[in-house]
């Protein structure tokens, strides 16, 4: 069994020699048996900490590196206008403290939420269009898990940072 003790954070693919697909569900857990995508058994012992994001490495003691992939599963897709709309349909959700994922594509702005009737109906009462469907669940971390560092999980165009600049304060 190959153990897994060190979060790398998001890696590029060609430096795995391996990945392991999971759920959600599972990526909340630190501690775990699995087979990784190419029939490894794997041992995650992992500090506990945040949820396992798409794209995310992790380290064996021997140096293996093992590259995180989040499965589709069934999940709901609120597409609305961008702008207030979108802002005001992510916040009726995000009160109802589910875990949401927030998204952009080529469609335009995006919640998207396990399958639930009761939020369904909610999003549809404001005028969003639904999209019941298999994809990958990555919901937002929370700001509170944000607050010890950068947040994981998104895109590098998120980290360009304009350093060249002074802003005033």
């Amino acid at each position: 069994m190959l153990k897994l003790t060190e979060r790398l954070g998001p890696i590029a693919a060609e430096r795995a020699i391996d990945t392991l697909t999971l759920p959600f569900e599972r990526r909340v857990l630190g501690r775990m048996k699995a087979e990784s995508d190419a029939g490894r058994d794997l041992g995650l012992f992992l500090d506990r900490g945040p949820v396992l994001r798409d794209g995310e490495g992790l380290r064996a003691p021997s140096g293996e590196v093992v590259r995180i992939r989040a499965a589709a599963e069934p999940v709901v897709t609120a597409r609305i206008t961008a702008g207030l709309p979108l802002a005001r349909l992510a916040y009726h959700l995000g009160n109802r403290h589910v875990q949401l994922a927030l998204g952009e594509d080529e469609q335009g702005g995006f919640v998207r939420f396990p399958p639930d009737h009761v939020l369904e109906a909610l999003a549809e009462r404001l005028g969003a269009r639904l999209e019941r469907h298999q994809a990958p669940f990555d919901p937002e971390p929370g700001a509170y898990q944000q607050l010890g560092g950068h947040a994981h999980g998104h895109d590098a165009h998120y980290h360009d940072h304009d350093h060249g600049h002074s802003h005033a304060h």
